[in-house]
């Protein structure tokens, strides 16, 4: 239900409305981190200040997935990422490589798959 009293029907418009509930209860402290990525950005780095993403690192992530969970966005399977890890292992390190150096996240990324978990209480309640 959104903030008049009106059930929302298209996912959309759900989506919205969920987003706007956890937007609204998430606080500047719960990312510490933030004052000293800013500070980071008027830095001049220096070729030698950046540790590097090596392929064994990406790797041993990869090799530890949890294959019992779900696929994201990306629709592609945990396991399938961890049986493929020597094929996709360098491009996924220079990717990881270049995102690090730059400070961005390739846009597909920033899409996520929620599922919300009904509580007691009213399922209209985006807060519930």
């Amino acid at each position: 239900m959104n903030e008049v009293g009106t059930l929302v029907v298209e996912d959309p418009e759900k989506a919205e409305l969920l987003n706007a509930f956890f937007a609204s209860v998430f606080t500047a402290k719960a990312v510490p981190h933030e004052s000293q990525t800013l500070e980071a950005r008027g830095k001049v780095w220096r070729e030698e200040d950046f540790p590097s993403v090596e392929e064994d690192q990406v790797r041993d992530h990869l090799a530890k997935l949890d294959i019992h969970k779900s696929m994201g966005p990306d629709e592609m399977h945990p396991l399938v990422l961890r049986d493929l890890a020597d094929v996709i292992v360098g491009p996924l390190s220079i990717i990881f490589e270049r995102s690090w150096r730059t400070g961005e996240v390739p846009e597909d990324w920033r899409k996520a798959n929620i599922t919300p978990v009904l509580k007691k209480g009213k399922k209209e309640d985006p807060g519930n």
